[in-house]
């Protein structure tokens, strides 16, 4: 029992550790760009790259449809009570499954009230099957020792029986929802925070899908005068492969891990929207890559296992808006950060900063960061 207990454990920390690498992405090079992604379509990716199990059984990945209407819901909840600033992604994730609803350190302090030098509150949007903890333990710290009133909250929350998948099996596995609903719980979060804080607009860093919800919100719910700035680390801007989101089921059960026994459910409704050519996209882009009035600061890393080619992370300016591209190892070769590490990189604490007060945060750190374990700069 102990031993099946550390093995799911052990697989459930590479699944995420990988990122949603595997629920989102690797793997772009062979996915057939011209299928428009479905359930099932996925679960017969999913089903082909399947090893059998030990008893020769062969295992398929099956749509899991619940006994409830079938319709995708989400809902967000506030994260309360901070919980320890952590320098390694696995630390954080390992302390953000037993407090999944903790907030990073520095976040949601009501009463902060937003200076002269920084009049804009940063919100934090962690990914998918991520949470607003085990993304920002170590960057939330230093925007709320910089100065900046740091807010954050869990967006996407949804079981297996509402459209889910398999994530929610795990606490604190979230940003699985429809991103419209993401975006528009979003929307109520920053109406809040400008409330609270009186502030004119907030400013955004978000990672991976967070950024994605972003830019739902700029262009289809209110967001565009809201926003000053958006910061995006490995945001699937533009999509990832159905191949790569197929991996995630192949990895779970060649991991032997088998959570929900021999047959695997899908990965997510939000999953299956970030798949490239998903009519989630098509609509979201349809206009261009931004909206009027916003500054972009866009960063995606060449170990990224999801966003792959890394480049799909990167944006096109559109009419007044400005767009900043940049690679994470470009002058400093040392910073191996893979899609959830580059949220432990000391570079992208410092790209942050800058982006948000270039004028008090003129440089940025290089330093070594390492692929999968993430130690802010070190071991």
């Amino acid at each position: 029992m102990k031993q099946n207990a550390r093995r799911a454990v052990f697989g459930a920390a590479v699944i995420v550790a990988m990122t949603v690498a595997t629920a989102l992405g690797g793997g772009g090079a062979t996915a057939d760009r011209q299928t428009a992604p479905t359930e099932q379509t996925l679960a017969e990716v999913i089903s082909a790259g399947l090893t059998p199990a030990a008893d020769g059984r062969q295992p398929q990945a099956i749509v899991d449809t619940g006994s409830g209407s079938g319709s995708a819901t989400s809902r967000a909840t506030d994260v309360l009570g901070e919980g320890p600033e952590m320098s390694a992604y696995l630390a954080a994730f390992g302390y953000g499954l037993l407090h999944p609803d903790s907030a990073p350190p520095g976040a949601n302090r009501w009463n902060c009230t937003p200076s002269a030098e920084h009049p804009r509150p940063v919100v934090l949007l962690h990914g998918t099957w991520l949470n607003a903890y085990d993304t920002f333990s170590y960057m939330s710290a230093r925007l709320a020792r910089a100065g900046f009133c740091v807010f954050a909250f869990n967006f996407g929350r949804s079981t297996l029986l509402e459209g889910g998948g398999l994530g929610p099996i795990l606490p604190g596995r979230y940003g699985v929802g429809p991103m419209e609903d993401s975006a528009r719980q979003l929307s109520d979060f920053v109406d809040r925070i400008v409330a609270a804080t009186g502030a004119a607009q907030v400013d955004i860093v978000g990672h991976s899908q967070g950024g994605t919800v972003a830019n739902q919100y700029l262009k289809f719910d209110g967001g565009q005068g809201k926003v000053g700035k958006l910061v995006t680390y490995g945001a699937t801007h533009h999509g990832t492969s159905l191949m790569g989101i197929a991996t995630l089921g192949r990895l779970i059960n060649n991991l032997g891990v088998n959570i929900l026994g021999f047959y695997e459910p899908i990965v997510g409704h939000s999953n299956i929207q970030q798949a490239f050519g998903s009519p989630f996209y098509t609509r979201l882009n349809a206009h261009g890559d931004t909206v009027p009035g916003v500054d972009y600061t866009v960063v995606g890393s060449r170990y990224d296992e999801v966003t792959n080619p890394y480049d799909w992370t990167f944006l096109r300016a559109g009419p007044d808006a400005t767009v900043d591209n940049l690679t994470l190892q470009a002058g400093c070769e040392q910073d191996l950060s893979d899609h959830l590490t580059m949220m432990y990189s000391p570079r992208s604490v410092s790209i942050a900063l800058h982006a948000l007060d270039p004028a008090a945060h003129p440089d940025l750190e290089c330093a070594f960061n390492p692929w999968m374990l993430g130690g802010g700069g070190g071991l």
